[in-house]
This record gives C-alpha cells, sequence and structure tokens, in this order.
C-alpha cells in the first residue's frame, strides 16, 4: 500500500494532492456501504461507515495515525461537536424539574459502571495507574451513534428520548471528568498544584464558548428563518469557529458545544426546524468522523493478549448499566421494560472514548499508551457491537420503524431489487 501510494504521488497533480484523493474516495465508499447496508440489510449506516474506517485502518490505506493530531483531530472534535450540539438541543432542563430522578438515574448509571469497571481490572490485576483512566472510558456512551442509529430505523418514542438522554449527560460528565482527569494523569502529588490552572482554565473556557455560541445562535434565530440555507451555513460555520477557538484557548470543543446545544434549547425553546442544507452537510462530517474514529482505533497498537480482560469489561459494563438504569426505572415513571431496553440501548461507544484517550496520551505518553492498548480495540468492537444492541433494543421497545430492507420486500411482492 505504501509503495502503490509513492507511485501515485508521482502523477497526482499538486493542485489536488494525494491527501484529497484518498479521502474523497474513503467518503464515498463509506456513504456507499452504509447505505447498501441499510437497504439491502435493514441496518444502521453507521456499521458501514465503522467498517470502511476499520478496513482502511488496518490496510494503512489512509494518512491519519494514532495518536490523533492536527486535521484529523480537528475533522473528529467537529463532526462530535456538531452531533453533540443537536442531542443538547434535545435535553430540556424543565423536564429535570418534573422528574429529578431522571438525573438521578443518570448519575447511578455513570458511579455504577465506573465502579464495575474498576472492579474487574483488580481482578484481572490491571495496573492501578491504569484503573482510573480506563474505567471513566468504559462509561463513555456515544450519543452520535445512537442519533444516527434513531435516524437509521426512524425510531421515535420515550424509550428514544430516555437513552438520548442519558447519553447526552453521560457524556457531560464523562468529558468534564475526563479532560481534568487527563490533565493530573501521571503528576505526582507535589506537582498536582501545577495544574490547577490548566483544569479551571478547561472549565471556564468549554464554558463560556458554550454560552457565547448558544447566545449568537440565539441571536442568529430571531434575525434570520430557520428554515434558510443561510442559517444552516452561519450554524456550522460558527460551530466550527467555537471547536477551533475552544480548544485553542485550552478547553474541550465538544464539551462547549454540548453546552451550548442545552443552552439554546433553555432559551430557545420552540421546536428547531433547521434546514435540509444543514442535515446534508452534518451528515458528511458525521460519516468522515465515524470513519476517522474506526480508522484512528484500527491502527493503534493492539493488545491482543487483553482479550479476557475486554470481554470481563464488556460484561461487567453491559451488567452495571442494566442495574442501575432498571432499579432507578422505577421511579422515573418507566417500566420495567423500557429501563431493560433503555439499557440495552447505552452499549455504543465512539468518538468521545477516543477522544478522552486521546487527551491521555498526549498528556502522559507513558500511560496513555497502555491505556489505548486496552481501550481501542474495545472501542472499536462496542461501536460496532453497540450500534446492533441499540436497534435490537429499540426495535423491542417497539419504537423503531420497519427495516426499509423488509418494506422494500412486502412492497415489491418479495423482489427487493424490483421498483
Amino acid at each position: 500500500m505504501i509503495d502503490l501510494m509513492l507511485n501515485w504521488s508521482e502523477w497526482i497533480k499538486p493542485s489536488a494532492g494525494l491527501p484529497i484523493v484518498q479521502w474523497s474516495l474513503l467518503l464515498a465508499l463509506a456513504a456507499a456501504a452504509g447505505h447498501l447496508l441499510q437497504r439491502y440489510a435493514g441496518l444502521p449506516k453507521v456499521l458501514g461507515y465503522s467498517a470502511v474506517g476499520a478496513l482502511a485502518g488496518f490496510s494503512g490505506y489512509a494518512t491519519t495515525h494514532w495518536p490523533l493530531d492536527g486535521i484529523s483531530q480537528f475533522l473528529v472534535e467537529l463532526g462530535l461537536s456538531i452531533m453533540l450540539f443537536e442531542a443538547g438541543g434535545r435535553l430540556t432542563l424543565r423536564w429535570f424539574r418534573h422528574n429529578p430522578m431522571l438525573l438521578l438515574q443518570s448519575l447511578a448509571e455513570a458511579c455504577a459502571t465506573y465502579a464495575a469497571a474498576w472492579w474487574v481490572m483488580q481482578l484481572f490485576d490491571v495496573d492501578e495507574a491504569l484503573r482510573m483512566p480506563l474505567s471513566l472510558v468504559l462509561v463513555a456512551t456515544s450519543p452520535a451513534v445512537l442519533m444516527r442509529v434513531a435516524h437509521d430505523i426512524r425510531a421515535s418514542g420515550p424509550v428514544t428520548d430516555r437513552v438520548v438522554t442519558l447519553a447526552a449527560l453521560n457524556t457531560l460528565y464523562v468529558l468534564a471528568l475526563g479532560g481534568v482527569m487527563a490533565r493530573l494523569l501521571g503528576r505526582k502529588p507535589e506537582l498536582l498544584a501545577d495544574a490547577a490552572y490548566p483544569v479551571a482554565l478547561l472549565l471556564v473556557a468549554s464554558v463560556l464558548m458554550g454560552a457565547l455560541l448558544a447566545y449568537a445562535l440565539r441571536k442568529a434565530l430571531q434575525l434570520m428563518s430557520p428554515t434558510s440555507e443561510n442559517t444552516a451555513v452561519l450554524q456550522l460555520a460558527l460551530i466550527a469557529a467555537g471547536t477551533t477557538l475552544t480548544a485553542n484557548f485550552g478547553g474541550s470543543a465538544p464539551l462547549a458545544a454540548l453546552l451550548a446545544g442545552i443552552l439554546l434549547k433553555t432559551w430557545h425553546p420552540r421546536p428547531w426546524s433547521w434546514p435540509r442544507q444543514f442535515g446534508t452537510a452534518a451528515a458528511g462530517l458525521t460519516i468522515l468522523m465515524f470513519v476517522l474514529v474506526s480508522m484512528a482505533a484500527a491502527q493503534a497498537e493492539w493488545g491482543l493478549k487483553a482479550w479476557s480482560l475486554m470481554a470481563a469489561l464488556i460484561l461487567a459494563r453491559a451488567v452495571a448499566k442494566a442495574g442501575a438504569i432498571g432499579l432507578t426505572g422505577i421511579w422515573t415513571g418507566a417500566s420495567v421494560s423500557q429501563a431493560l431496553w433503555t439499557a440495552g440501548a447505552m452499549w455504543p461507544m465512539s468518538a468521545v472514548a477516543l477522544l478522552l484517550v486521546s487527551q491521555y496520551a498526549e498528556f502522559s505518553p507513558s500511560i496513555g499508551t497502555r491505556v489505548a492498548a486496552i481501550a481501542l480495540p474495545l472501542l472499536l468492537f462496542m461501536e460496532v457491537l453497540g450500534a446492533l444492541m441499540a436497534v435490537l433494543a429499540l426495535q423491542r421497545a417497539g419504537e423503531a420503524g420497519r427495516p426499509l430492507a423488509i418494506r422494500r420486500t412486502k412492497t415489491t411482492g418479495g423482489n427487493p431489487h424490483a421498483t
């Protein structure tokens, strides 16, 4: 593959460049794979994106390497920021006033998952320096995967809303605590005071940038039509600018975008109606984000000897989420079956976990490398298995539409290729 790329670079014109050709072909393949997988198998498109990214990573096709940096890290953060902004826009703070137990359910799910992961690693004699960062990675649930799955299978209802809400709150904890942990990781006790400034900067910059972004978008909605394509361009441009500035000022761009969505929904409670152009542009960035996540995870140095540990962590994570959500679901107004299907849909891991591991590698390379050897194979596996589990859970909850492949077969008399 490297020899082939070198040959290509000799005749591709400088105006285009080899990376542009590579990423264009990769994005086209991912879009086609996602479409075909949904059309003929009735599965969510995100599985096709992840498969193409993983194959590209294993083959060494693209120029992205682990750990993420430069334009690759920016694109992952931008795609995640867009998805988290949308997820934050679905959070209604008034809901927590009427149903405060939902917040308790979210905290119980996160704490139970963290404790279960810590206990499993203690049983496997994992180095104590790795237990805390790895446990926090295991807490992370991907709102991006859940929202794409819900969109692809046309899921809607109380379980879907609850899953997205819990995943958004889960991400809020992980991004805030993970950024702090990354800056404290590997520091000696006498040097912990030196990390006070970057930790404070992380939190303050993220909150301020989120508030500024929400305020700017609120003013835009007051002056511009929500259905205008210019509003979509303005929104994407502001999120991109906020992603860049937040990272440069020492904050967390995804955390700022999530807070911006929550604040904008609070200040502008009316339903949002973004134009179709925004959905198309955001979809392209989302596809690229999933491809980059899978590619980076596949290119990492895998610790294949830790498969038994990873299997135990997956099982403990699933049991902890099911137990916490199931037990607390009684006080949130959900039935037992709704609580269990909600827990089943909370499996996916993706970009949030990847960025967290990338921060570990940035601030403490020695610990970050060992964390990545366990976390990244687990992440890639759970991105695929988690999406499948989310589909199953939402279908069993009765909130998913009929798969496209089945609808087409019934309407064409058993021939899925008929038009």
